[in-house]
């Protein structure tokens, strides 16, 4: 097994972990850290699996350096949405969730 294809293993583990955790809780700041983690995986699958005898491909590593800008960006925007939501209706989760109820402050 190479290195590369533990990194490709990882990723998927940790796209599994996120895509449980995006489906499984309600509060929307821990589904946004579930959508991370599940991006990271995804980061991390795009940079083992495309290996060459050669070295490298550079393109996906490429992507993954402007995937994590975007990430980070998105990431942000997507905190300042939750805290307006949070404001607005004073709830954590969305309305339309089992596990929708008032909660503490984000």
């Amino acid at each position: 097994m190479t290195s590369y294809l533990l990194y490709a293993l990882a990723g998927a583990a940790l796209c599994g972990i996120g895509l449980f955790g995006l489906l499984r809780l309600s509060h929307l700041l821990r589904k946004l850290l579930a959508f991370n983690i599940m991006g990271s995986g995804v980061f991390l699958i795009m940079v083992g699996l495309p290996q060459h005898q050669s070295g490298p491909d550079p393109v996906p590593q490429a992507l993954v350096l402007t995937g994590i800008v975007v990430a980070i960006a998105a990431t942000a925007l997507a905190v300042v949405l939750i805290r307006r939501y949070y404001h607005q209706s004073g709830m954590t989760s969305l309305e339309g969730e089992a596990g929708s109820r008032e909660g503490g402050p984000l």
